[in-house]
């Protein structure tokens, strides 16, 4: 008898090396991109002159960039993503890292997943940047995962703001955008954020910018 074609299909895992670590994901979220592990670095390095306290990372989609960054650090990561699905491969990718004791999960928009009063060492940010009517050219990528808004830019202004907000005196941000025309539409947002663009690193597929406190 021939299957149900109506019958639901269950997505299927995936997983792949990232630097050292090895990262599960499927369908519904971005594959990790191998030059991201640039983003983790960055990060990790900052780390060793950061003040105290845990690294936040933003729009973690499968918590390869976060995780890689702790990874060989004792910090304590906290990652945000709207997707739940996304949250469930963040838990089970550091359970496969060894590094569950160490990372929190948080399901949620960026506004309501952090409290006022916490602040971080370090914060990632890996927000979509692809303006909307540029997201047809990757249909392999889920929307949710790589459409910015109008300009690409509605869910970065969202980590800038939580960026001023929540990183500690001292700490920095590495923050991914797509090109330096991106970082210099949100100039104005960085000053009001009270944050100064400290150096940016172009890639072929995108661009990292630090971020500290002024």
């Amino acid at each position: 008898m021939p299957p149900d074609a109506t019958a639901p299909t269950h997505p299927v895992a995936h997983t792949r090396p990232f630097g050292s670590l090895q990262i599960s994901y499927d369908e519904r979220l971005l594959q990790p991109r191998d030059w991201t592990t640039a983003q983790s670095y960055w990060a990790a390095d900052l780390m060793g002159t950061a003040p105290e306290g845990p690294v936040l990372e933003l729009c973690a989609g499968a918590g390869h960039i976060g995780l890689l960054a702790v990874a060989t650090t004792p910090r304590d990561l906290v990652a945000v993503d709207v997707n739940p699905v996304a949250c469930e491969y963040v838990a089970r990718n550091a359970a496969a890292a060894g590094l569950v004791d160490r990372v929190e999960v948080r399901a949620g928009v960026i506004e309501d997943a952090i409290e006022p009063d916490e602040r971080f060492a370090v914060v990632i940010a890996d927000p979509p940047w692809v303006p909307h009517v540029e997201t047809p050219r990757f249909p392999e990528d889920p929307l949710l995962a790589i459409d910015g808004g109008d300009d690409g830019l509605a869910i970065a202004r969202s980590c800038v703001r939580a960026i001023g907000h929540h990183l500690a005196p001292g700490g920095s941000a590495v923050l991914q955008l797509g090109n330096n025309q991106q970082v210099a539409s949100l100039t104005g947002l960085f000053t009001e954020s009270g944050l100064c663009v400290r150096e940016t690193r172009d890639y072929e597929r995108g661009t990292l910018v630090r971020l500290d406190p002024v």
